[in-house]
C-alpha cells in the first residue's frame, strides 16, 4: 500500500510511522528525544529515525512535524531544542520529498480530517504535553497568523509575577499546566502519577492540579473572549486524564465566562497520535505537489 513516513517530534519522545493516504497507520515506532544532548543530537536522531522508517517500506515522501517557529523551508527556532534556522533537508538523508510543518498546527489538521474537531467551523485544538500550543480553526480554516506563528498559548502570562519561563517571561501557562510542569512540581516523572496522587487526596498533588486547571481556565477564557470557538479539543498526553481534567476545567472555565456560555470541551479522538497523523498529511501534500 502507498504510504509516507510521518514523524511527530515532541520534547520527550518522537512518534513515527508509515501512514496511508486515508490515515491508516501501517507501521509505528517511538524514540526518546535526546534534547538534553543538544540540538545537533536531536537533528541526527530525527535523520536516523527517518532512514529507519523509510527502510521499513516504500514511502513516497516524508512529513515532519516539529515544535517552535516553523516555515515550510526551515525550522526557524525551537526553545525546547535550542536549534535555529535548520533547513528541512537537514532532517532527512533520503531521496524523497521532505515536508516540514509545525507540530500543533499539523495535529490540528489531523483533528479536522480524522478527529474530534471535524464537525466544527470554529475550533481550538490544544495539545498539552511537554509544552502547550494551540491550533486555531476559524470558519473551517486553520489560522496561522501574519507570519504563520499563531497559537503560542502556552506563553500567555496567566500570573504575570509567577514562575519564570524559558521564553523570558514569568507566569506563562506552560509553567503551570503543561504535563511536564505538573509532573516536575510534584517531583514525579509523569503527569499521570500526579493525577493518581490527586485522586487519592494527596495535598501537594491536589494543589498542583487545581492550579493547572485554574491556569488553563484563565487562558481559555481569554482565547474564548477573543475568538469565540464552538469547540475546544484537548489533546496530547494530558488529555489521557479524561474527566479528571475536563470536569473541573468545564466548571472553572464557565465561572470565568459568567456572562456567556463556555464553548464545548472535548478530548481528542486521536490522542497522542494526532501529531504523527498531521505529519502524514504534510507528507501526502508533498506527494501531490
Amino acid at each position: 500500500m502507498d504510504c509516507v513516513v510521518a514523524i511527530d517530534v515532541g520534547g520527550t519522545s518522537m512518534k513515527g510511522g508509515l501512514v496511508a493516504r486515508d490515515g491508516t497507520i501501517l507501521h509505528e515506532q517511538r524514540r526518546p528525544t535526546p534534547r538534553a544532548e543538544g540540538p545537533e543530537r536531536v537533528i541526527a536522531t530525527i535523520r536516523a529515525f527517518v532512514a529507519e522508517l523509510a527502510a521499513a517500506g516504500e514511502p513516497l515522501a516524508v512529513g515532519l512535524a516539529v515544535p517552535g517557529l516553523v516555515t515550510p523551508e526551515r525550522a526557524v527556532f525551537a526553545a525546547a531544542f535550542g536549534w535555529r534556522d535548520v533547513p528541512a533537508a537537514a532532517f532527512a538523508d533520503v531521496d524523497l520529498p521532505v515536508a516540514l510543518g509545525h507540530d500543533v498546527r499539523s495535529a490540528g489538521e489531523a483533528e479536522l480530517a480524522h478527529g474530534a474537531g471535524h464537525d466544527g467551523g470554529h475550533v481550538l485544538f490544544l495539545p498539552i504535553g511537554t509544552g502547550i500550543a494551540g491550533a486555531a480553526v476559524l470558519s473551517g480554516t486553520l489560522y496561522g497568523g501574519a507570519a504563520g506563528w499563531a497559537g503560542q498559548i502556552g506563553h500567555i502570562p496567566v500570573w504575570p509575577d509567577g514562575r519564570a519561563c524559558g521564553c523570558g517571561q514569568r507566569g506563562c501557562l506552560g509553567q503551570y499546566a503543561s504535563a511536564s510542569a505538573i509532573a516536575a512540581r510534584c517531583g514525579e516523572t509523569s503527569a499521570a502519577d500526579v493525577v493518581r496522587r490527586m485522586q487519592s487526596g494527596d495535598p501537594e498533588a491536589v494543589l498542583v492540579w487545581a492550579e493547572a486547571v485554574e491556569a488553563l481556565a484563565i487562558a481559555l477564557a481569554t482565547y474564548t473572549l477573543i475568538a469565540d470557538p464552538a469547540v475546544i479539543v484537548i489533546g496530547g498526553g494530558l488529555s489521557l486524564a479524561g474527566e479528571a481534567l475536563l470536569t473541573p476545567l468545564r466548571g472553572r472555565l464557565a465561572a470565568r465566562l459568567a456572562f456567556r456560555a463556555a464553548p464545548e470541551l472535548r478530548v481528542s479522538r486521536l490522542g497522542t497520535r494526532a501529531g504523527m497523523l498531521g505529519a502524514a498529511l504534510l507528507g501526502w501534500q508533498a506527494v501531490d505537489r
